[in-house]
C-alpha cells in the first residue's frame, strides 16, 4: 500500500501573520464581550427575580 505524503503547511510571512494576529484580537475581543454581555444579564435576570419564590 503507497503511503500517502504528509500535506506541506505552509509558511507565513510577515503580513499574513499580523493579519492572522488581529484577526485573533478582534475574535479574542468578540468572545469577552459576548461573556460579559450574558454574565450582565444573568445579574440583572437574577436581581429582578429575587422575589419569585413568594409568588410560587
Amino acid at each position: 500500500m503507497p503511503e500517502t505524503p504528509d500535506p506541506v503547511v505552509p509558511q507565513l510571512e510577515g503580513e499574513a501573520i499580523r493579519a492572522r494576529n488581529r484577526r485573533n484580537l478582534w475574535l479574542g475581543l468578540a468572545l469577552a464581550g459576548f461573556v460579559l454581555l450574558v454574565m450582565v444579564m444573568t445579574f440583572i435576570r437574577l436581581n429582578t427575580a429575587a422575589g419569585i419564590s413568594d409568588r410560587m
